[in-house]
């Protein structure tokens, strides 16, 4: 049967139907869709960050090649100083005196008796332990920053005549940070456990641990959720000089 003819003569259009129409609405939603899911991804697995992968990297990348120049910096320093107490011309007393100085900046090694803290992230599936108490967050398990604070401040306060911190040694211009789960020490990264060794009298430095409020609360996720809490006693340790840069920096305001 032929299409009733509209006044100008031309046959009518057929008309679509409103369920074929937004079907077709649906299509065209659907390959927007995915154009642009195309788009954002560049032809790469949405599923995998690739970009945190490759920053990861390079900060490892970078961690190791810091390490590298601590050691050349450290050969460097000795060569430097071998050569200035050679021409220096000082009598022994300023000599004397230097060392001390030099010791108590710990740009020098350090021996004697001590003791090594280990602290370690609870199990990812870690449950209360504690009847009572209630089940962990993901915070909860982990190391932060303010625990390993913690146990660098309580060991300065047992005496403690060095420290250090995985395998650096601290100085006055130090900084403990954690990033995340990483620790983050004089622009070297760090992944639990973490060691934290001292040079001093190894019951002082005990009983400032054990006397220490913020460590009386870690030792209470110790218990609770499993965290990581080991204190060894050193008969002999020796802590290396600390090899990195020793100069300031600081913001300055901006000349107009």
């Amino acid at each position: 049967m032929s299409n009733p003819a509209d006044p100008s003569g031309l046959p009518r259009r057929a008309r679509l139907r409103p369920v074929r129409l937004l079907t077709l609405v649906v299509f065209a939603l659907a390959g927007l869709l995915f154009w642009l899911s195309f788009d954002t991804a560049r032809g790469t697995n949405l599923r995998s960050d690739d970009s945190m992968l490759r920053l990861s990297d390079l900060i490892q990348e970078r961690s190791h090649k810091n390490g590298v120049q601590d050691d050349r910096n450290a050969t460097l320093r000795e060569e430097v100083d071998g050569l200035a107490r050679r021409d220096n011309g000082s009598s022994k007393a300023e000599d004397a005196k230097l060392r001390a100085l030099e010791k108590s900046a710990g740009t020098k090694p350090v021996s004697g008796q001590g003791v090594t803290v280990t602290l370690m992230d609870a199990p990812p599936n870690a449950t209360a332990k504690i009847p009572g108490v209630p089940e962990p967050q993901p915070n909860d398990l982990v190391i932060h920053q303010q625990d390993l604070q913690a146990v660098v401040n309580a060991l300065w306060h047992g005496g403690a005549k060095g420290i250090k911190v995985m395998d650096q040694r601290l100085i006055s211009t130090s900084a403990v940070r954690c990033v995340g789960n990483t620790l983050i020490l004089q622009g070297r990264v760090y992944s639990p456990p973490y060691k934290i060794t001292a040079v001093g009298d190894r019951e002082a430095l005990t009983n400032a641990l054990t006397a220490s409020p913020a460590i009386q609360n870690y030792l209470q996720y110790v218990n609770a959720y499993g965290l990581g809490w080991k204190v060894d006693q050193r008969e002999a340790v020796t802590l290396p000089g600390y090899s990195g840069t020793v100069d300031l920096h600081y913001a300055q305001p901006v000349k107009p």
